[in-house]
């Protein structure tokens, strides 16, 4: 595969990035975080001082980590595209991504996912009724976990899938960044 990578600012928010496959489908995608400032002496490496290359050859719970991931592949036309897009949804614009193609799982997290798609701008879900949309009512534990291993977000708007009493989790960015982006949505929890 020779992947695209796509990396855009979004103001207020930091950089984002997302990857492509070589038919223009986003398979990765990394929510806009705060610039990371680093000494000189570690630009092109990683935690512990690893190179970019060896640390993307580890793995992440039991499965391969993105051995794409080598920060050597340029961004496309469309790229700059989908780029802007995603920055100008991060300011507040009103895009749904719905013609975005997406490299999704098969089973009941593809199943997941395209139910999610239907969930429209500032509406929520439970887990449980996402899980009921994939056709799995009952497996609301199984949702969650979709929902907490996406890596197509905002494509997937896992933020509008909250617990059945209140906001629910939000991983390493913590649930004032899900609030942040479901407030862009009008939606206040």
């Amino acid at each position: 595969m020779k992947p695209t990578l796509v990396q855009y600012e979004a103001p207020g928010w930091g950089v984002g990035e997302l990857w492509l496959d070589e038919e223009g489908r986003v398979f990765h995608s990394e929510l806009p975080r705060p610039k990371r400032t680093r000494p000189t002496s570690e630009v092109g490496q990683v935690r512990g001082g690893q190179s970019r290359a060896r640390a993307a050859t580890r793995t992440r719970a039991g499965r391969p980590d993105r051995p794409w991931l080598d920060g050597t592949c340029p961004t496309s036309e469309v790229g700059h595209v989908l780029g802007g897009r995603l920055a100008a949804f991060f300011s507040g614009a009103a895009d749904d991504f719905a013609d975005v193609a997406l490299r999704v799982d098969d089973g009941f997290y593809g199943d997941c996912a395209r139910a999610l798609r239907a969930v429209r701008r500032g509406e929520v879900v439970t887990y449980g009724e996402l899980a009921a949309l994939a056709g799995r009512p009952g497996a609301a534990r199984a949702a969650g976990t979709f929902c907490a291993r996406c890596e197509l977000a905002p494509f997937l708007p896992v933020h509008r899938v909250v617990a059945a009493n209140g906001i629910g989790s939000w991983g390493e960015l913590g649930t004032d960044y899900k609030r942040r982006l479901l407030e862009l949505e009008g939606v206040v929890l």
